[in-house]
């Protein structure tokens, strides 16, 4: 993602004018109650929903794997989170709906795609990070298991510790980039992204631009993240919203 910028002066006239039109007048005192947030001229509104919660890694089993992601199901509670989310959705207004390769986005997003009466478009690039050595399930067995690796992963805050995983910096660039061009596609829109776990971590980092790799690492399955982009600057409007599961 493109980093802070300044609004230009008609930019910053039209979010004003925004803010205005939305500041209510108390009926009983003529007075102004507080303002109402609503997305400036230009802005792009994007809701991050983690996926529903996939099958269980069974030890010695490895997932059926795409370009080198483990791609696993959804498990029964995982559909029915896609159920709950697609409840909460169902009544907003989209203007695209995205998933990632894997079918575990997709399964998420079917029941919302089905209310919406849409088809969702695929962005290769909010697939979830690369585990290496470790994907396709057995990076929920060593982390279970406490492997030092794991340990180290957490402590330093990088997923390139595990053997063969997707270098930072490589995916903090493709996730910007993912990111950048939905911006630029849907100006003045709101979008439903259906995603991972360690991409909306890495979105939310990058948006309050902290050192902190796994700062919003944590996002629960079926969860909802807002934010909100004009002009380069970005806002954190929701993280981890579960009140619909």
């Amino acid at each position: 993602m493109t980093g802070p910028a300044q609004l230009p002066g008609d930019q910053i006239e039209d979010a004003l004018r925004a803010a205005a039109d939305n500041t209510p007048i108390d009926e009983s005192t003529g007075g102004y109650r507080q303002m109402r947030f609503v997305p400036p001229p230009g802005a792009t509104e994007i809701y991050l929903v983690r996926h529903g919660e996939s099958e269980p890694a069974v030890p010695g089993r490895s997932f059926p794997m795409v370009d080198g992601h483990g791609d696993p199901a959804l498990a029964p509670q995982g559909l029915e989170q896609a159920e709950r989310v697609g409840e909460r959705l169902g009544s907003t207004h989209f203007d695209a709906v995205y998933v990632t390769t894997l079918r575990r986005t997709h399964q998420t997003a079917a029941p919302l795609l089905q209310r919406l009466g849409v088809e969702a478009e695929v962005e290769a690039d909010l697939r979830e990070v690369s585990l290496g050595e470790w994907d396709g399930g057995l990076y929920r067995q060593r982390l279970s298991e406490g492997h030092p690796l794991a340990m180290r992963m957490i402590h330093e805050e990088r997923w390139d510790v595990i053997p063969g995983a997707e270098p930072m910096e490589v995916f903090t660039d493709r996730v910007q980039g993912a990111m950048d061009r939905l911006v630029a596609a849907h100006v003045d829109q709101r979008i439903a992204v259906f995603t991972h776990g360690g991409v909306i971590g890495e979105v939310l980092r990058q948006v309050v631009q902290t050192p902190r790799r796994f700062a919003f690492v944590g996002a629960d399955n079926g969860s909802i993240s807002t934010v909100v982009s004009v002009a380069g600057r970005w806002l954190i409007r929701g993280f981890n919203d579960t009140s619909h599961l």
